[in-house]
């Protein structure tokens, strides 16, 4: 689909790489459409280890939060592979795409709530990453 409008959260430096702009701005996309469903996903399994995937708002937001991680995880990886773009940003993006699979692999075979907060943890730190090789770059994500 076409692109939403790109908020930016700080002015990109003049001097900032053109490809980290294009790559950034489209992770920064992906990590926000993905984050809010993961939460609400999240949210649901805060009480218990063992997710109650026969609870009507679990086995919605599940399958919201898998649709929606599958479209984020397919747009880090596509940014992962922007032309020009260096591997301390494409690197990852492209482990935070392999985490964003993992999850909804997880979700969908109704896993624990420790699997799953492992993953989550693992792509918080790839994003965190991400972030801060943009940054570098003179740009954000």
């Amino acid at each position: 689909g076409m692109p939403g409008p790109v908020t930016m959260a700080a002015p990109n430096s003049d001097n900032a790489d053109p490809a980290a702009v294009t790559a950034c701005a489209q992770f920064a996309e992906a990590l926000d459409a993905s984050s809010s469903y993961y939460g609400d996903f999240a949210d649901a399994l805060e009480t218990y280890a063992q997710p109650d995937y026969q609870d009507p708002a679990t086995s919605s937001s599940n399958t919201v939060g898998r649709t929606a991680l599958r479209q984020s995880a397919a747009e880090a990886m596509d940014a992962s592979n922007t032309p020009g773009l260096g591997p301390d940003i494409a690197d990852p993006m492209r482990s935070w795409s392999f985490g964003a699979t993992k999850l909804l692999i997880k979700m969908g075979l109704h896993g624990g709530g420790d699997g799953l907060n492992n993953t989550a943890n693992e792509m918080n730190d790839d994003a965190t990453k991400v972030q801060t090789a943009c940054a570098a770059a003179g740009t954000h994500a």
